[in-house]
Formats: C-alpha cells, sequence, structure tokens
C-alpha cells in the first residue's frame, strides 16, 4: 500500500515543477507567451482551494472514493493538457489537473494517517517527503528531456502509466470499513470556501505581476476574499456537516499548528525560488549546480521527517517542531550572512538546515493533529494543514516577490550581482523573521500536549 501512496504522491510532486523546463517549447508551439504564467498558476490554485472539501468528503463517503475520483481526474487532466491545442487550453486542462491534484495531496497523507500507527507515521513521512524531494531535483530535468528529444506533451502523458499503475494498486488494495449513513452534504459551505479561498489566491498570486498591490483590482480582489469569508464562517457555524469546522480555526491546537505549517510553507517557497537564482544571478553557476545547492534541503527534510518519531515519542509533538525550528532559524542566519563572495557550500550548508527544520515541524505537527482526532475527523484535520501549507507558499511568493522588486528598484545602476544579492539577502531576512515566527508561534499558540486523542490516551 505503502508503494500505491508513493506513486500517487509522484503524480503531484512531479507536475509541480515538470513544466518549468519545456516554457519555450510549449510557447512556441501554442503561442499565448502572455499568459503561460498560468500554466501555473491556475494548477496551484485549483489544487489548493479543494483541499478542505475533499478532506471533508474524505470523512463522511470514505478515503478510497475521493481518492480514485481524484487521480482519475487527474489523469484526464494530463490526458487532455497533453492533447492541447491552444494555451487556453492548457490553462483549462491544467486546472482540471490541479482539481484531481487537491484530492491527492490531502488523501494520501490522511490514508497514511488512518494505516500507520503514530509511531510509524514519522518514517512514512519521510517516504512521502523523500518523493517532493526527489521530484524537485530530477522533474525539471525530465521535463527538458522531453521537450528536447520527444515532445513537451511527453511531460504530461508520462502521467498515465504513473497513474494507472497507483489507481489498480488502490483499488486492489485499500480496503476501509466505512459507517454508511446519510450524510447532509454543505454545499453552501463548500461553495463559499472555494470562492474565498480562490479570491486570496488569486490576488497574491496576481499581486504585483498582472496589477499593482494598491490598484483597484488588487484591492477589490481582497475585499470580495474578506467578505467571503465573514459568509464563510456565518454559514459554517448553522451547518449540520459543516466543510470547514470553525473549532479547527478557533482551539489553540489546530489553529497553532496550522500557523505554523503556514510559516513553514512561507519559507519553502522561498528558500526554492531565490536560491538557484542567487546562485546563478551572484555565484555564477550554471542551472545544474544551482539546483544542486537547493537539492541538500531535498535530502535532509525526509532524513529528518523519517527520524522525527523518536523524537516527537520522548519529548512530543510541540517540543520536536522546537528542535526544528532551532535549525530554521539556524538557516536562516547563515543565508542572511549570505554575500557576493560567499562559497558555495554555505549555501549548501542553509539548505541542508532548512530541510532538517522542515523534517521535523511539518511532519511532527501533521502526525500530532491526526493523533487527536478520531477517524471520521481525520481527512478534515489532515486537509486543514495541507491547506495551511499551500496557502504559506502562495503568501511567501507573493510577499518575496514584492519584496525583491522594491529592492531592486532601489539598486537600479548597480551590477548585476550586487542588486541581485541585496534582493536576496532581503528575502533571507525574511525567511529568517519567518523561522522566529515559527518558534513564537509554537511557544505561546500550540499546547505542549496534545491530548484530544479519541481513545482518550494523552499523547505529550
Amino acid at each position: 500500500m505503502l508503494f500505491a501512496l508513493i506513486l500517487s504522491m509522484a503524480l503531484v510532486a512531479m507536475d509541480t515543477t515538470i513544466v518549468a523546463t519545456a516554457v519555450p517549447q510549449v510557447v512556441a508551439d501554442l503561442g499565448g507567451f502572455a499568459q503561460i504564467g498560468w500554466v501555473f498558476s491556475v494548477y496551484m490554485l485549483a489544487q489548493t482551494v479543494t483541499i478542505p472539501v475533499y478532506g471533508k468528503l474524505a470523512d463522511q463517503y470514505g478515503r478510497k472514493p475521493v481518492l480514485v475520483f481524484g487521480i482519475s481526474l487527474f489523469l484526464l487532466g494530463s490526458l487532455l493538457s497533453a492533447l492541447s491545442w491552444n494555451m487556453l487550453a492548457l490553462i483549462v486542462f491544467r486546472a482540471i489537473q490541479g482539481f484531481g491534484a487537491g484530492s491527492i495531496g490531502a488523501t494520501v497523507n490522511t490514508v497514511a494517517g488512518d494505516i500507520y500507527s503514530v509511531q510509524e507515521r514519522g518514517r512514512i513521512q519521510g517516504y512521502l517527503s523523500s518523493v517532493w524531494g526527489i521530484s524537485a531535483v530530477t522533474a525539471p530535468a525530465l521535463g527538458g528531456a522531453f521537450a528536447e528529444y520527444l515532445t513537451w506533451r511527453w511531460i504530461f502523458l508520462v502521467n498515465l502509466p504513473i497513474g494507472l499503475l497507483a489507481l489498480g494498486l488502490i483499488v486492489r488494495l485499500l480496503h476501509e470499513d466505512v459507517e454508511r449513513r446519510r450524510h447532509r452534504i454543505d454545499f453552501a459551505g463548500a461553495a463559499l470556501v472555494l470562492v474565498s479561498a480562490s479570491l486570496l489566491i488569486l490576488g497574491l498570486l496576481q499581486g504585483g505581476t498582472a496589477w499593482a498591490w494598491g490598484s483597484a483590482p488588487s484591492i477589490a480582489t481582497f475585499a470580495l476574499a474578506f467578505a467571503t469569508a465573514v459568509a464563510v464562517i456565518l454559514v459554517e457555524r448553522r451547518a449540520a456537516e459543516p466543510i470547514l469546522p470553525l473549532h479547527l480555526w478557533t482551539r489553540r491546537l489546530p489553529a497553532g499548528s496550522y500557523a505554523a505549517t503556514l510559516t513553514a510553507g512561507l519559507m519553502v517557497i522561498g528558500l526554492s525560488i531565490y536560491l538557484p537564482n542567487w546562485a546563478q544571478q551572484v555565484l555564477g553557476l550554471d542551472a545544474v549546480a544551482a539546483g544542486f545547492a537547493l537539492a541538500a534541503m531535498s535530502i535532509t527534510w525526509p532524513t529528518a521527517s523519517a527520524l522525527s518519531a523518536r523524537l516527537y515519542m520522548r519529548v512530543g509533538f510541540r517540543n520536536t517542531a522546537l528542535v526544528g525550528t532551532a535549525f530554521a532559524v539556524s538557516s536562516g542566519v547563515v543565508f542572511s550572512l549570505l554575500s557576493v563572495t560567499s562559497p558555495v557550500w554555505q549555501a549548501v550548508l542553509g539548505s541542508a538546515l532548512m530541510g532538517a527544520g522542515m523534517g521535523l515541524i511539518v511532519s511532527p505537527l501533521l502526525v500530532g493533529l491526526q493523533s487527536t482526532v478520531g477517524w471520521d475527523e481525520r481527512g478534515t484535520v489532515t486537509g486543514g494543514a495541507m491547506f495551511a501549507r499551500y496557502l504559506g507558499q502562495s503568501l511567501g511568493a507573493a510577499v518575496f516577490g514584492a519584496v525583491t522588486n522594491s529592492v531592486l528598484r532601489g539598486h537600479e545602476g548597480d551590477p548585476p550581482a550586487v542588486a541581485m544579492n541585496a534582493a536576496t539577502h532581503a528575502t533571507f531576512v525574511g525567511i529568517l523573521a519567518a523561522a522566529i515566527a515559527t518558534a513564537l508561534i509554537l511557544v505561546f499558540v500550540v499546547p505542549r500536549d496534545f491530548r484530544a486523542r479519541a481513545d482518550g490516551e494523552p499523547i505529550t
């Protein structure tokens, strides 16, 4: 069953980055260079906003039908993307892929929480994290190879055999005893959650690029996002089976864990975007060498995640995450000290420290949250954590992008390496601030004891 979960996660992880290196070939074939950013944005948007809905449906109707539906929808989107005849079609079909990916990302982690014990889940999260690490290194190279030697359409066609194998294994091996009863689907809440989250992420993705942050479209987008968020609260208070139970966002344990997961996502996206760019523009490394500077994080993250169980079974989930923030803060300090004359090993060290920190923050908080609820809430809790992580990545991309552009404008006329180093330094300081904020959230918001487990057994 673990192999099926890994294959399913690989679908989502690969398609996050595999398209990037094939952009020139895609544009040459389909045209529409001005819209190419939407090929990435619409996938992230569709994936993120649907996660809470899939999490709730997995609690109501079981993980298997939700996961089978998600993989099937993802494969349909992949096939249609490969058959795209223009850029608009590709964008629409990437959205379909994203809608399927939202189910996969949340439900795979929920299934892992169902079938493995608390002691085993750290190791399992290590395996699942390694998929993201390996994909971050191999997917861009694979996408470039397809575009160069075959056709860019194979970027999407390669998903079909992987996904069909995963689908077959899940249908055959995943067995669950779901209590059959009539559920009241919260259609109004689901619609409002989708609209509110879509508007928020759209505003974050487009701000500073498609329109200025203080422009009328930006203000209107965030105002509508806020208004629909208020409507979500009003509707969910009265819903019999709310898509987004409000207690998950008001109690200290889940709310604090989600906040720390959000800031962790912010740190990861900041490093993923700007470290390779800094290595190329400032140190003069080629793309492959710059990618390996980031790859250190992809190695230490799953390693720390796999070892985290030994720590959280002794000192608790919250304290394990605090150890992770010590690594993250150390990483932020290392990156903040980078200069135009810094050796590459300093960047590699910072990347390795950040990976260790993420493995000790993200996995223990997720496993801890899953351990505080029974089967019928685990999908919703897991979906909330995954939503927080992706929302943090969208927020980080927007904030760090705005900071970088602002610093670059202030260094017009300076040598490119000096200007880029100054801009990236500001981003690295922001990552350090996010690491410190994560530690403060864990200390002052998240309780030390994760006690609310369904069987009443305290988990510290």
